[in-house]
């Protein structure tokens, strides 16, 4: 699986390791039991700090999306997908409530918040 930062972006580099992994679970990209790359080899590939892919993993092992074995590394733990699913549509639910109060705040209309996300879908 490929993670991709991107620096420019709103969340942390953490969050979006975190984000992305979330997501190859979900999908069934990364396998109940399927190894992850070290912490070490993650952020040497990812050109980031060891303590951000270490804080990404501890982020994961508290949600119990994967489990670390001593000496051997980390694992994708069995999951419970609508669990899983629910705590994604809680957390995109709070990102969308402050783009639309940002939104408001610059004098966007329902309607220009509409034709704005409508062209961004279109283009990604």
């Amino acid at each position: 699986m490929k993670i991709i930062i991107k620096p420019q972006g709103t969340l942390a580099i953490y969050e979006q390791i975190v984000n992305q992994l979330k997501n190859g679970i979900l999908s069934g990209e990364l396998e109940t039991g399927e190894a992850l790359p070290s912490i070490r080899k993650l952020a040497a590939d990812l050109q980031v700090s060891v303590i951000t892919t270490k804080r990404a993993y501890e982020e994961l092992e508290k949600e119990g999306l994967i489990r670390s074995q001593a000496g051997k590394g980390f694992y994708v733990c069995e999951y419970n997908t609508d669990y899983l699913k629910e705590k994604q549509f809680m957390m995109l639910e709070t990102h969308l409530s402050e783009v639309i109060e940002e939104c408001k705040a610059a004098g966007l209309s329902k309607e220009d918040i509409l034709e704005m996300v409508e062209t961004l879908m279109e283009n990604n």
